[in-house]
């Protein structure tokens, strides 16, 4: 196995250089950009549409950018979305059907993208819930998803260690962050005059060294960690990253009312939830009946048909509904997955119209004193 290169030091002004080093290789480079008044990723290409001097600000129900004046392009935390739309796409043809004219009809499977594709500016709560996708789409015990498995491969990560915690954040608690420490070909951590790089893959190693860097010295690596010590300042955590029993032992928690009183069924926390992986297939024939497509898209189980079976919807009220969400996401993913399918980010609580706060919800479900006092 290749050893990794110790930290260099990469000069703010030479960032272009390693983005044109991806151009050159034939990746479709995707970064953060401002757009309506949020940070999105979107083909990038030069750092003159980075988002300089701009942090974000997170509460319930709140987002907002701010500037700040200073020369850096990732004090941000979190985008509305992570990497999960480029690999598992809100909405894809599965396969087409046409009726030739004598009447026979012939099925097709639309080609695999493989475009090669780099992402700059992933945290560590994106990379976490990554595994977490690749877990579900790539498991050998069933057939992978080639969509996914074809765009997984040609996917090249450069991480970016946070360097402060939006009020939303608990990553920390998660064991998710938020310094990267795997998952990534690139990892960068952005220091006054520029970044500290290392590479996490032959891949990565192989386009930092063409650059020719200095090695980072004591100075620059210690502003680097206090930099990184700031991110764990985190004001929300998780009662435990395994509520499995907690949250099967509170089924009928009255609380689960009171969230319902609140929740508007939107399905915004699993659309920006960036492990969240439930789909829908559908098909879409012409008008002409000579030709069909199945379309797979983005699902929540917030919706109608989400638990429609042979008549029935099983979960036909928001109560039920968010109850699977929030049961399933940190209680069955320990059995499907051996661990919670969170990771910190924070998206759901800020995202979510009525701002309703997971971590406060997931507290009050923990004190099962209002179950006994029913009983």
């Amino acid at each position: 196995m290749t050893q990794p290169l110790s930290p260099q030091f990469l000069p703010r002004d030479q960032l272009q250089r390693l983005l044109d080093g991806l151009h050159q290789a034939g990746h479709k480079t995707y970064g953060p950009q401002l757009c309506d008044g949020a940070i999105v990723y979107a083909p990038l290409n030069t750092v003159e549409e980075l988002p300089q001097g701009v942090e974000d600000h997170h509460a319930p129900g709140s987002y907002r950018l701010k500037e700040n004046g200073s020369q850096r392009w990732f004090d941000w935390v979190s985008t509305p979305q992570g990497i999960k739309p480029l690999l598992f796409k809100p909405r894809e043809i599965l396969w087409r059907a046409t009726r030739d004219a004598t009447g026979a009809i012939h099925f097709k499977n639309p080609e695999n993208s493989t475009e090669k594709v780099a992402i700059i500016g992933a945290r560590a709560c994106d990379l976490a819930a990554l595994a977490l996708q690749d877990r579900h789409f790539l498991s050998i015990e069933q057939t992978p998803d080639p969509f996914y498995a074809e765009r997984r491969r040609h996917l090249f990560i450069i991480a970016i260690n946070c360097t402060r915690a939006a009020d939303t954040c608990f990553c920390v608690s998660c064991g998710d962050g938020p310094k990267c420490e795997h998952g990534f070909d690139i990892a960068m951590t952005e220091i006054e005059h520029g970044f500290i790089i290392v590479s996490g893959s032959l891949q990565g190693k192989q386009f930092i060294k063409p650059l020719a860097l200095n090695s980072a010295d004591p100075a620059q690596l210690d502003e680097a960690a206090q930099r990184e010590a700031n991110a764990t300042q985190q004001q929300r955590a998780v009662p435990s990253q395994n509520m499995r029993e907690t949250l099967f032992n509170a089924l009928d928690h009255p609380q689960w009312d009171d969230i319902a009183s609140r929740c508007l069924s939107c399905g915004n926390c699993t659309a920006v939830c960036p492990s969240c992986f439930c789909y829908s297939e559908q098909a879409a024939p012409q008008l002409d009946g000579n030709s069909t497509e199945q379309l797979r898209e983005w699902d929540s189980c917030f919706t109608q048909g989400h638990s429609y079976m042979h008549g029935i919807t099983l979960r036909n009220d928001t109560r039920l509904r968010y109850r699977q969400w929030l049961t399933h996401k940190f209680a069955s993913w320990h059995d499907q997955q051996g661990r919670s399918g969170c990771t910190g980010c924070g998206r759901c609580i800020s995202w979510c119209p009525a701002g309703i706060d997971i971590i406060e919800e997931l507290t009050i479900l923990s004190d099962n004193r209002g179950v006994a006092d029913d009983a």
